[in-house]
């Protein structure tokens, strides 16, 4: 929520007397104004009209007055002139009409008693103060007296008198004992209005001998004490029972009289035996809401600000077992004289008219009279100007002579109201009295008030402009106050700017100017945030700001609308408020204040702080019965989270100790529930409460409750029946907890019987174990089994049987007809007859199929045998054996699996794996580099797989852009493991793939690189030519003339829609399809992530990604003369690779031959 409240310039604005008619002017209470012009006496200070002193300190009587010339001060005393100057014992206060009677020289304050009044009196008129009436407070002392001890039967009514002395003011009476203790007070026993002490029946406690009635004088500030009163009460038996008898009032009605606007205070105490109690109605209507108050233990009804509504009948009825008596008092609510209309005072300029009016009520309705200058108007001096019309005094055509002090008295018998009004009559030309220049401050779409203070007699006439020569400002949009005030209901940034008031009337004419400035609002526009933290976690507000430039704002954080609390855990930034470690006392409303000068704005957000609920309270259990019994409790502080659900939790205090177990939840708005019992338990309770936060600590256990024994309920769960040994049978089950016992001498009768064989059932009683062993049975035979829960008093119900088995051996039969097909050369699947189910003696989990290899028929080498088993669940009768090395000679068997082991394994059975691709050569070594050969080196496969029948080797050419050139395969025979290629390029770089072949295909291939070396003469002359200055010159030529090229193919091939090389390589992944540029012939980028592929021999693709109709066929003719070369009987490599390409006449031929320095420049010699 956000608050806004705007602090206008008319706070700022001057406060004025206003008068009744509209020609009347208004005089600013201005201080330098004040001291110009004439005025009549006003009374500003005097003292109460009762006003009571106290007689051991001096009488001061006050009376102040102001007025134009200061007045003078006279005093009458009882109705006659008071001569100040011929009592020594009273002065008057400089400037001041205040009297000081001394009494400290042995003066009697009593012989200054009287009616005082006192008169202000200047050229312009006098004014008068009310009837002060003066007297002496007293406080005199209790008269003698004897008192006779009050001798009263038990059961009877007594009031013990006071009679205070009558003081002034009446004293405040209480009752007390000799120890200064106040005499506690009841229904029973309670003090009057009066001061008496009433017993509406007496006990015998009510002996005493110090019943003390003591009155307080508050003026004099002593405390006057009664003689004790004794009280003896003597019992009669029996106590005979009263009905209602009032002590007070008497009778049967009553009439009371209250002042408007006092505290009516209306009284019954009651005898009678019991204690009767009071009640209180008014006849005809209700008692006033807000006003009406009991007191006395409501014996008093106390009914504040009372008004003549309240008068009527008001019945009191005291009510007891035995019956009921009421008193009916009749309430009239008179009135002094109060005002509605008093006289204000009046100025007016000459030739103006005017009105006085005073008009005032009160029951009987008051008389009016009117006085001038303190004299009754009938008896002052004539004025033609004015007339005397009852309340009210007419004006017409004033003088300055007209000028007076006027007096209405309104009197009636309960008191009267005296009030002064003067008649000023001025002549004064306009004056303004708002400061030139002022500088208000308004914020944007707020009102804006620009005072213009003013006076003149007659009253001058207001006009506002804006700005030194702008029009007169009218319209809607403006408002103008008679106070001269110029209000501007929604100021905007555009209102700012200067300000004239004009000010005319008959006498002459003035202006002022002041300024008025429109500043844009202050804002909160990050509010602070509701907000739900835990306990001793962190919360934040954030209250971000926007604000006019030219305002300092302040910034202040309250809590519940007070200030923060004085604890380190707040920190106030600039932004933000922070709480650190959260506790219940954060939790509230935090609001942020923000003040200007001229603007305060808020927002506030509430904090509540969460936390598990405290545990509940009170567990009680009732409704007690053998099986189940009703616990309900009282919830715990939620917190501020409520409570969703109770978690209810018991404890066997007779089998578990101290071990509490999970019983059952209920809804949060639950708070009992019937629980289930068990017998034999001794029971305690906790409740555990839950909200959104967590868990409650557990309450405080409930009482203990003991169930009584009874027959278990329930038999062993889990009853099985499983042999250890072949020959016998055991027999286990869970054991029952302890509360399931129900009762002492918990045992278990276990039963059994072989099925499907006509036994009687075997039985035996067993302690509270878990386990018992049958032995002597036969392997592996099916049991009917049974385990029925007994205790002292008896039996559980008939338990159900289960089926288990004696124990298990090992099976006697091996699979037969084992089978093995091999599907390929790493796998074979075996089948095999399943054995007869007899044999197996116990439950079939499977078959188990060992198997290991021989031989690698490779090779002919035996290996150490590592036998492998898989095993199949279930009555299988085939598996799969994968993962077998190829052409490799295995053997394997079968056996049957139970639960005591292996059975005997099935003859061996041989099978054989067929070939399979060979893996890679072991090693592939090139070395002896020359200008034009290379050597070979390598090593058989480490898996052969198979009879090798050759070697693959394909190689190609890499220029220096890392480019492949066409690509050569050569067979060699499998017997070989070395081969030296001749007739190849100097200084080039050779790729190399190289794998291996059985009569199943080819292995994974190996590759390497290696370089011819370069000629030594070549590589002198290729030096000296470079460092020639003509050779430079040439090279840089040819370079600028390559790099034109480069730019007309890089535009052709665009304007074609051709594509990058490397895009046509990504598009292949087979390294063998390598594409050629179509600009120089030749190979494309050479890639050493594909090493390990070798291309397809001469494939050609051009850079656009379109293949020429003569370039469909895949044809190493088709780049050149096709290959001339042989092998010698060796099968090494004898002949010369060459390819050329017929070219585009525009383009040239170039070689084929990969690029070399040497060769650049062998092309330019």
């Amino acid at each position: 929520m956000m608050k806004r409240k705007s602090i206008s310039a008319s706070k700022a604005s001057v406060v004025f007397f206003l008068c009744q008619m509209i020609s009347a002017l208004d005089v600013p209470l201005d201080s330098k104004l004040l001291e110009e012009l004439s005025q009549p006496p006003t009374i500003t200070q005097q003292s109460p009209k009762d006003y009571i002193v106290d007689p051991r300190e001096n009488i001061v009587i006050q009376c102040e007055a102001k007025g134009k010339p200061p007045p003078s001060f006279s005093w009458t005393r009882n109705g006659t002139h008071f001569d100040i100057d011929k009592d020594a014992q009273v002065t008057m206060k400089p400037n001041s009409g205040t009297l000081v009677v001394n009494i400290m020289n042995g003066v009697k304050a009593e012989a200054y008693e009287g009616v005082y009044q006192c008169t202000a009196r200047n050229e312009r008129g006098a004014a008068i103060s009310n009837n002060i009436v003066i007297r002496p407070s007293r406080s005199p002392l209790w008269t003698k007296e004897k008192l006779e001890p009050n001798h009263v039967r038990e059961g009877d009514s007594l009031v013990l008198h006071c009679r205070p002395p009558v003081g002034l003011p009446p004293p405040i009476i209480f009752w007390m004992d000799n120890a200064f203790q106040r005499l506690p007070q009841s229904e029973r026993v309670s003090q009057g209005l009066n001061g008496d002490l009433y017993f509406s029946n007496v006990q015998p406690e009510d002996t005493r001998e110090d019943y003390i009635c003591y009155a307080r004088f508050n003026h004099t500030q002593t405390i006057q004490q009664k003689q004790p009163i004794s009280v003896k009460v003597f019992s009669t038996k029996p106590v005979t029972e009263r009905p209602p008898v009032l002590l007070t009032p008497t009778g049967s009605t009553s009439n009371k009289v209250e002042l408007r606007g006092n505290v009516l205070l209306l009284e019954c105490i009651a005898a009678g035996l019991p204690t009767p109690v009071i009640r209180w109605i008014k006849e005809g209507g209700e008692l006033p809401a807000n006003r009406t108050f009991f007191e006395n233990f409501k014996k008093t009804l106390k009914i504040i600000d009372v008004s003549e509504a309240d008068s009527g009948n008001y019945k009191c009825i005291a009510r007891n077992i035995l019956g009921s008596i009421h008193h009916v008092i009749s309430v009239t609510v008179k009135a002094a004289p109060y005002w509605i209309t008093a006289p204000r005072n009046l100025v007016l300029s000459p030739g103006e008219d005017g009105t006085l009016i005073c008009r005032a009520n009160g029951n009987p309705k008051p008389s009016i009279s009117w006085l001038t200058n303190g004299v009754p108007i009938a008896i002052a001096p004539e004025d033609p100007s004015r007339k005397v019309d009852g309340d009210t005094i007419i004006f017409s055509a004033v003088q300055e002579r007209s000028s007076a002090v006027y007096q209405c008295n309104a009197s009636n018998e309960y008191g009267y109201l005296l009030a002064n009004a003067f008649v000023n009559v001025l002549a004064e030309p306009p004056r303004i009295l708002t400061p030139a220049n002022k500088l208000y401050q308004v914020i944007a779409d707020s009102p804006a008030l620009i005072d213009c203070a003013y006076f003149g007699s007659p009253k001058p006439e207001i006009e506002w402009f804006k700005g030194v020569k702008g029009s007169i400002l009218r319209g809607s949009e403006y408002v103008f106050h008679d106070n001269g005030t110029l209000e501007i209901p929604v100021a905007q940034k555009d209102s700012t700017g200067t300000y004239t008031c004009v000010a005319r009337n008959k006498l002459g004419k003035t202006q002022n100017e002041v300024q008025l400035e429109v500043k844009d609002p202050t804002m909160i526009i990050k509010q602070p945030e509701y907000k739900v933290i835990q306990r001793s976690a962190q919360a934040s507000f954030e209250c971000v700001i926007k604000h006019d430039p030219t305002l300092i704002p302040t910034v202040r954080w309250l809590k519940d609308n007070d200030e923060l609390p004085d604890d380190e855990r707040f920190l106030v930034g600039k932004d933000n408020l922070t709480i650190m470690n959260v506790t219940d006392k954060d939790d509230g409303t935090y609001t942020c204040i923000v003040n200007t000068t001229l603007d305060s704005v808020s927002a506030s957000a509430v904090l509540t702080v969460v936390a598990r609920p405290n545990p509940p309270l009170d567990l009680e259990l009732t409704g007690q019965l053998e099986r189940s019994i009703e616990l309900s409790w009282v919830p715990g502080e939620e917190n501020n989270s409520p409570i969703t659900n109770f978690v209810i939790e018991y404890e066997d205090g007779l089998h578990e100790p101290g071990v509490w177990h999970y019983q059952t939840e209920v809804p949060g708005s639950q708070t009992t529930v019937q629980l289930k019992l068990s017998p034999y338990v001794n029971y305690s309770f906790r409740v555990i409460a839950v909200n959104e936060i967590g868990r409650s600590q557990p309450s405080e256990p409930s009482e203990q409750y003991l169930t009584k024994s009874a027959n278990p309920d329930e038999n062993p769960s889990n009853v099985q029946g499983i042999g250890s040994e072949p020959d016998n049978l055991v027999i286990t089950w869970e054991s029952l907890k302890g509360f399931q016992s129900n009762g002492p001498g918990l045992q278990y009768k276990v039963s059994w019987r072989q099925k499907d064989v006509d036994d009687e059932w075997t039985s035996v009683v067993v302690a509270n174990v878990s386990k018992y062993i049958v032995s002597g049975t036969p392997t592996f035979v099916p049991y009917e089994i049974k385990v029925q829960a007994l205790n002292d008093l008896g039996y559980a119900p008939e338990p159900s049987e289960v089926i288990g088995h004696s124990g298990e051996d090992l099976p006697m039969v091996a699979p037969g007809n084992v089978q093995v097909h091999v599907i390929n050369s790493t796998l074979a699947k075996v089948h095999w007859d399943p054995v007869p189910l007899k044999s197996v003696r116990g439950h079939l989990q499977g078959y188990k199929i060992y198997y290991w290899k021989i031989q690698s028929l490779s090779r002919r080498i035996k290996r150490h045998v590592e036998k492998k088993i898989l095993t199949f669940r279930g009555n299988k009768t085939f598996g799969m054996l994968p993962g077998l090395e190829p052409y490799s000679s295995y053997k394997l068997n079968v056996r049957v699996v139970n639960g005591k082991g292996e059975g005997p394994a099935s003859p061996d059975k041989v099978f054989k794996t067929p070939e399979g691709v060979p893996s890679s050569p072991s090693f592939l070594k090139i070395t002896n580099p020359t200008l034009d050969s290379l050597t070979l080196e390598w090593g058989s496969p480490t898996h052969p797989n198979g009879v090798l029948t050759s070697y693959i080797l394909k190689f190609q050419p890499i220029n220096n852009t890392h480019e492949l050139g066409p690509l050569v395969e050569i067979r060699i025979p499998a017997n070989e493991s070395s081969l030296i290629l001749k007739n190849l390029n100097y200084s080039t770089r050779y790729k190399f793939y190289f794998n291996a072949q059985t009569s199943v295909g080819s292995g994974s291939q190996i590759t390497e690189e290696a370089v011819t070396i370069m000629d030594e003469a070549m590589a002198s002359r290729q030096v000296d030519i470079a460092t020639q200055g003509w050779f430079i010159g040439l090279m840089c030529a040819v370079a600028l003339l390559i790099l034109i090229l480069l730019i007309v193919c890089f535009i052709r091939r665009n304007k074609g829609g051709k594509y990058p090389v490397k895009e046509k390589e990504d598009a292949h992944a087979d390294p063998e399809i390598q594409p050629m540029k179509e600009d120089d012939g030749t190979f494309g980028e050479y890639s050493d992530a594909e090493d390990h592929k070798p291309l397809k021999k001469g494939s050609r693709t051009p850079s656009d990604r379109t293949v020429k109709k003569e370039d469909s066929d895949d044809s190493l003719v088709d780049y050149g003369e096709g290959v001339n070369g042989q092998f010698n009987e060796d099968g090494s490599f004898i002949g010369q690779y060459s390819g050329k390409k017929e070219k585009e006449p525009a383009e040239g031929n170039e070689s084929s031959e990969a690029p070399s320095p040497v060769n650049a420049m062998n092309s330019f010699v």
